[in-house]
């Protein structure tokens, strides 16, 4: 297969936060990743059931409008005591007009009469290597934890200000970058994608 080393991939998103943690996993590849928004990419409706759905349904969209591979994310959040919900309706939640705030103050509505607060964030990333790509890679991962009280921190984005990671006792919005892509569901996937890219001769580089 050809190899993306010194090229770019779009990210079917606008949304800075992933970017930048997209950005921070690859760039050690020569890969730059560009969001769609630089495109004039519009969203595209993500009408599918589950999260392979949905990124399979962005990831085609994106590709087919710039002409380059790329990769889509879709992910969620998911409590047990709320039967896996927000799930594929995370970033929707709240309404049409979400935005983060609101969507985590309604989960916490939600939440606040619940003695179980297990939770755990899931992500599942598509790459494409054109939009008619019939064999994409997919890889899934997840970050347990619980649900907290009240928003904590000022890093990261989503739900991260509400979400205590498995084995801290802060939340997702008050780790370092290093301490995130290291554990979250996103890096994890990352990591996975960028195994499965390897493992095909996609990436071939490790210079800077």
């Amino acid at each position: 297969m050809q190899s993306i080393a010194s090229q770019q991939i779009v990210l079917a998103s606008g949304n800075k936060g992933k970017l930048n943690e997209f950005d921070q996993m690859l760039a050690q590849f020569n890969i730059q990743v560009l969001a769609q928004s630089q495109f004039e990419v519009p969203e595209v409706a993500e009408t599918g059931t589950t999260f392979v759905e949905n990124a399979i349904i962005k990831a085609r969209h994106a590709a087919e409008i710039t002409g380059l591979p790329a990769i889509a994310d879709d992910s969620g959040i998911e409590l047990d005591a709320l039967n896996g919900q927000p799930g594929i309706y995370s970033a929707r939640y709240s309404g049409a007009n979400a935005t983060e705030v609101s969507n985590y103050e309604k989960l916490l509505d939600a939440m606040k009469d619940q003695p179980s607060r297990s939770a755990r964030f899931q992500c599942v990333l598509v790459f494409m290597r054109h939009a008619k790509d019939p064999t994409p890679i997919i890889c899934q991962a997840a970050w347990e934890g619980s649900l907290s009280d009240a928003p904590q921190g000022t890093e990261g984005h989503g739900y991260d200000p509400i979400f205590i990671p498995e084995g801290f006792d802060k939340t997702a919005a008050q780790l370092t970058s290093d301490e995130k892509n290291a554990n979250s569901h996103r890096g994890k996937a990352l990591a996975l994608l960028v195994d499965a890219l390897k493992a095909k001769g996609i990436i071939t580089s490790t210079a800077i």
